[in-house]
């Protein structure tokens, strides 16, 4: 599929738009490593966010520069890596080093779709109430596979893998 090129594929997005679910499905597809990035934050951002409190720039820093070390760590086989990756700058973080290797697909939805979704997750360490949050500090990326989370899994992952297969000719 993608003519011998390896790629990090990053799926990104605010909380509830699915990305450990299509993670997992389109790096089974793409037989690639997944990561999910929420694995990867430090003990004191996941209880900063249980205790509802958004995390700042400074918070993200170091768990952007580890996610962009897995990004360099898998440049050669490839991996599907999930974060929010919610600010421009937190994707030429998460890019640096392998700019040519990245594909970004970001999962979008209404808020209302978005918090329906929040409000019926199970232990999860973020909780609904800081979905304004994301959204507000949500910048769209320019270069992106953009996805409608509204289709069901399985149609998304159909939709990516078209989206990718163009991606990766060009």
């Amino acid at each position: 599929m993608t003519d011998g090129k390896k790629n990090i594929l990053f799926v990104i997005g605010v909380s509830g738009t699915g990305k450990s679910t299509i993670g997992k499905l389109l790096a089974e597809k793409l037989n690639l490593a997944f990561y999910d990035g929420d694995d990867f934050h430090s003990a004191s951002n996941i209880e900063k966010m249980a205790n509802k409190n958004p995390l700042t720039d400074e918070d993200r820093h170091d768990w952007l520069l580890t996610l962009n070390q897995l990004a360099i760590d898998n440049k050669e086989k490839g991996a599907v890596i999930v974060c929010s990756a919610l600010k421009e700058s937190y994707r030429k973080l998460l890019q640096s080093k392998i700019e040519d290797k990245v594909i970004w697909i970001s999962l979008e939805g209404s808020f209302e779709l978005l918090l329906d979704r929040l409000q019926k997750r199970k232990d999860h360490f973020m909780p609904a109430d800081l979905l304004r949050s994301q959204l507000d500090t949500f910048e769209p990326p320019s270069r992106a596979i953009k996805i409608s989370i509204e289709p069901s899994p399985e149609e998304i992952i159909d939709i990516i893998l078209r989206e990718y297969t163009k991606a990766v000719r060009n």
